[in-house]
């Protein structure tokens, strides 16, 4: 795909972050967008900087994308408002999950999954019927994260392997029935978000049970990381700027830094000479 002008995209997870930044890219190559996202008052105030820097193809719809029905009607909103749609941008996540996998709750897992996977899946299953049914160029934009191309490391590692997968049978099921859509999967760094307070978000039945010592530890280390984000964290409007190239060049792995290459290297190599994994130590020190 490599016309955008006058094209439908929806983004997920919209109100900030790489969401915030793809909605405005997308925007500014004269597309008509649609953002969503969960937090409402957050995705108004996007929606409204989008408006007064002259965007009015925009709107914005509060959507749960953990809830397939949510995001059928979002489908159903982007059709009403503009009839069509071509890019889909499933790119809303959640972070967290330090622990040791098995100290891991179950409604960790559930949280986790239920917006990283879930969502992702939601996304494809509803939206890649309609660019099908239209039969225009149209591309699917999946976010990942470099920690679905590194050896494991934790919860979140498990659900963006995941989403590389799903992505990359994505890619090959279009291709065989000769499809004019495209697939991408983003697999950003350390990029300049707040993904780490994602948990503002958690519904209350998923939440774990008060402590205050775990709760505590929680926050200083979403602060410790929001603040290495915002100091060496590439800026989300260069991701989108990187993701805008792949879908012109029908690019599918679209990696935000190269410092990785050698480990994800080492694990490919590890896999094929059945060794064990090479311990993995992420950019943020855990």
């Amino acid at each position: 795909m490599r016309d955008f002008a006058g094209k439908v995209a929806v983004v997920t997870g919209a109100a900030s972050g790489i969401g915030f930044g793809l909605a405005t890219r997308l925007a500014e190559e004269g597309m008509k967008v649609v953002l969503a996202d969960v937090e409402e008052p957050a995705l108004q105030a996007a929606v409204a900087s989008l408006h007064e820097r002259g965007f009015a193809d925009v709107i914005g719809v509060p959507t749960d994308v953990s809830d397939a029905v949510a995001v059928e009607a979002l489908a159903q909103a982007t059709l009403d408002a503009f009839d069509k749609v071509h890019v889909v941008c499933n790119n809303a996540g959640v972070g967290g999950g330090f622990g040791k996998i098995w100290e891991a709750s179950l409604k960790d897992w559930q949280w986790a999954l239920n917006v990283n996977l879930w969502g992702v899946i939601h996304g494809v299953h509803t939206f890649v019927p309609l660019l099908l049914e239209h039969g225009e160029p149209g591309h699917v934009v999946n976010t990942a994260s470099v920690a679905g191309l590194v050896p494991g490391a934790r919860v979140y590692s498990v659900t963006k392997h995941a989403v590389v997968a799903l992505s990359e049978a994505l890619y090959h099921n279009l291709r065989q029935i000769s499809a004019p859509i495209g697939a991408s999967v983003l697999c950003p760094g350390l990029i300049d978000t707040r993904i780490m307070f994602g948990y503002r978000n958690r519904p209350v039945d998923l939440r774990n049970a008060a402590d205050e010592t775990a709760s505590r530890r929680e926050l200083e280390r979403a602060e410790r990381i929001a603040n290495m984000s915002q100091e060496l964290g590439m800026p989300p409007a260069v991701v989108a700027q990187k993701v805008v190239d792949a879908i012109r060049d029908e690019q599918f792995y679209v990696l935000t830094h190269d410092h990785f290459d050698a480990t994800i290297r080492d694990r490919m190599e590890d896999i094929l000479q059945r060794r064990v994994p090479t311990p993995y130590q992420s950019e943020l020190g855990d």
